[in-house]
């Protein structure tokens, strides 16, 4: 057994940093994003739950099915321009359709019709792609997950899960009736109903035996079928042609070490569990002797990774925690919904492209695809792609280079981003993403989330700092920033401290850097968790050594949208810290919000106004506020997403427009002139949907502009950030 190599799982991910040659070897980049409620039928509203789920191709590479739960229905994508990907409709199939592939210019559609869970039942439904009607159907005898097809299209297999109920008896196994099998033969894609066989898997599993719960199949070539027990721990091997089991083995367990196991706040990738059960969802074969299994876990394990057997059961590869600590070292890792799962491994897909096979593995909790290399030996990583949220299911198109995720999680009800459908190319060119990452320390992840506040390091071009906001609340830090190196790098870590210990109830959201080389951090306060809004004046150890509350004629009108940004014009006695509020408190206009001075040397208070652009939808604040030259800038923003997102803008003012006025009284209005729009960084950066929280921004010592996104900590969230330059010519 081996364990793929922290370093080299980074060092991969570094790979972007040097010069490609001209002969560059091709790479995965996303190339467009579909959001799935384009499909909804007219009559449905624009807000309904949509699921992009399991997710299929056509013979031709030229549409892309996925299942939709929440929808009841299928969906179609039009990817005759890839680059372009177009509405093709949704064909409710009354019944929850859980799994879907293709074959001969129909769809195959496993759909779950139970009335209970205690009464399962499904049928397979066989759809007519061209005229998006359903033509026939085969009752199953149970309720249906996954389906897969051999290499000609000539045999089909169905995992019946009869999935256990979790509020029944606290989910213990057993729950009857029993999952098994379903075996069915088709021609050009109609499916024979009179031969479908059903797999006897009682009897087999360590682990509830007379209860097997069936999760996912694969075939390889010589029509041999990998399922997944997954509550099981337990992987069958069964003959396609005869419907016996062949062989049977466990999945069996693991030791982690270097993870973060608490939900905490805090990045620490110190713990450990033991006799891990690993619990795989999907299951891929890598040729006809070897398969992978991604260890979700859904019952009493789940080892965060992946593994490679032999189809005997012998260990060939066991993961351990190194994708885990990869997807961490790119900002991707959830602390928030970590737990036991850790990002979750759950999707698989294996091809070939470019004479070189891969497989992907899908982390749903850290919404990532990582792209190994099948050597035959130690996989090596050479890629973590960005997904949407909680990618669930991937398919290959080698034919056209292309690879499509199907990203289940939709938010639509709460302004969120909706789920979508990713493309991804393989061509040559440099890898998009990450465009920032964290350098592990004595071999394990520093990891970052929530980048939240720019600014520059004094008299170091390409260096900056920058800070994390409440989703690490147990562990509030600044980072060091190496912005020359591609991807940028986050060199250096300083948590913050009160006492002697990482100080609470912090939600940093905006750094400066004084002439002595001390810190000014801005907090946004929320009096409903006692965070208080607040200046922090911290030494170069990271210790506070001053706070500065809010006088009574702010705070007597606050709300919990505070400081988000801080930055100094001036210097000496002179030397004024100014502060972008980022909506309107109860004192302010509609449509204006203050930007607030202190003078640590007078300990005066002040503010100006600062008039906000209009929206149609949501609501505008501001972000960031940044002075150079003879301006500051201030990011100003929508709370929107995706298509929604309409207003992602930098404005500049003129520093001898600041001139504050007394707290509490009639506030001057300030001109503001625009200097950048980021939309069109947003949307082309990794062409993924528009992300809401642009919300970092500053010039370096030799005046060159860096702009960041939040990432929210993967937490109702894509888990991408974005670093990257500004081009401010003639505006600065």
């Amino acid at each position: 057994m081996t364990i793929f190599s922290r370093n080299a799982a980074l060092a991969a991910v570094l790979l972007t940093s040097v010069a490609l040659p001209a002969a560059a070897e091709p790479v995965f980049n996303r190339i467009a994003s579909f959001p799935v409620a384009s499909n909804l039928p007219a009559d449905k509203d624009k807000l309904s739950t949509t699921s992009a789920e399991i997710i299929a191709a056509t013979d031709d590479g030229m549409t892309l099915i996925y299942s939709d739960s929440p929808l009841g229905a299928i969906g179609f994508v039009d990817i005759s321009d890839a680059k372009a990907p177009k509405a093709g409709g949704a064909l409710m199939m009354d019944g929850e359709p859980t799994s879907v592939t293709s074959a001969s210019g129909k769809a195959l559609v496993a759909v779950n019709t139970s009335k209970s869970k205690a009464k399962p039942s499904g049928s397979l439904r066989t759809v007519d792609i061209a005229s998006k009607k359903i033509e026939a159907s085969c009752d199953l005898g149970g309720q249906p997950d996954s389906i897969a097809l051999n290499k000609d299209k000539t045999l089909g297999a169905i995992a019946i899960e009869n999935e256990r109920d979790e509020d029944l008896n606290d989910g213990k196994l057993p729950q009857m009736p029993a999952g098994d099998l379903v075996i069915f033969q088709l021609n050009n894609g109609m499916v024979d109903c009179g031969t479908i066989k059903h797999v006897d898997l009682t009897g087999i599993a360590g682990i509830a035996p007379e209860d097997p719960e069936p999760e996912f199949v694969s075939f390889n070539s010589q029509n041999e079928i990998a399922l997944t027990l997954q509550e099981n721990n337990e992987i069958v091997i069964i003959d396609a042609t005869t419907a016996k089991v062949k062989t049977h083995f466990t999945a069996g367990t693991t030791d982690l070490t270097g993870i973060d196991t608490k939900r905490d706040g805090a990045l620490k990738f110190t713990g450990e569990q033991k006799n891990v059960v690993r619990e795989p969802d999907a299951v891929k074969w890598l040729d006809d002797d070897r398969l992978v299994i991604a260890n979700e876990g859904d019952y009493q394990g789940g080892s965060r990774g992946f593994t490679i057997f032999d189809k005997t059961g012998k260990l060939l590869f066991e993961s351990g925690a190194s994708f885990e600590h990869a997807v961490a070292d790119i900002g991707h890792y959830p602390d928030k919904r970590s737990g036991a799962k850790g990002i979750e491994p759950e999707g698989l897909e294996v091809a070939t492209f470019g004479g070189q096979r891969y497989f992907f593995v899908l982390a749903e909790r850290g919404s990532v695809v990582g792209v190994y290399k099948d050597t035959g030996a130690e996989p090596e990583l050479t890629q973590l792609l960005p997904s949407g949220v909680s990618p669930e299911g991937a398919v290959a198109i080698p034919g056209r280079n292309l690879l499509a995720t199907a990203n289940e999680a939709d938010f639509g009800e709460d302004g969120g981003p909706r789920s979508h459908v990713m493309i991804y190319a393989f061509a040559e060119g440099e890898k998009a993403y990450p465009q920032i990452v964290a350098a592990e320390k004595d071999g394990n992840p520093v990891g970052f989330a929530a980048l939240s506040g720019l600014t520059a390091v004094p008299q170091k071009p390409g260096q900056l700092f920058a800070v994390s906001d409440s989703v690490l609340g147990m562990q509030p830090t600044i980072y060091t920033i190496d912005a020359t190196r591609k991807p940028a790098v986050i060199t250096e870590t300083l948590t913050v401290k009160r006492d002697g210990q990482p100080a609470q109830k912090l939600d940093i959201e905006g750094v400066a850097v004084d002439e002595k080389g001390w810190f000014w951090l801005a907090s946004e306060g929320n009096s409903e968790k006692l965070v208080p809004h607040a200046l922090y004046h911290v030494n170069p150890k990271g210790e506070i050594k001053d706070e500065i509350a809010l006088p009574k004629e702010l705070t007597a009108n606050e709300i919990r949208y505070g400081f988000e940004g801080v930055t100094i014009i001036g210097s000496g006695d002179d030397a004024t810290l100014w502060m972008a509020v980022q909506r309107e408190w109860k004192d302010d206009k509609k449509g204006f919000v203050k930007l607030v001075s202190y003078n640590p040397k007078s300990k005066e208070w002040g503010a100006v106004s600062y008039p906000l652009d209009k929206s149609e939808a949501g609501w505008v604040g501001l972000s960031e506020i940044s002075a150079h030259g003879d301006s500051v800038y201030i990011i100003e923003r929508d709370n929107l997403v995706g298509d929604t997102a309409k207003l992602k803008k930098l404005y500049k003012v003129a520093i001898a427009d600041l001139k504050p006025a007394k707290l509490g009284g009639e506030l001057p209005v300030v001109r503001k002139v625009e200097a950048h729009d980021f939309m069109n960084d947003l949307k082309t950066a990794t062409n993924g949907y528009v992300l809401d929280k642009i919300e970092g921004f500053a010039f370096d010592a030799s005046s060159k502009a860096f702009a960041v996104t939040d990432n929210d900590g993967v937490d109702d969230s894509s888990g991408e950030t974005l670093f990257f330059p500004v081009d401010l010519v003639g505006t600065n």
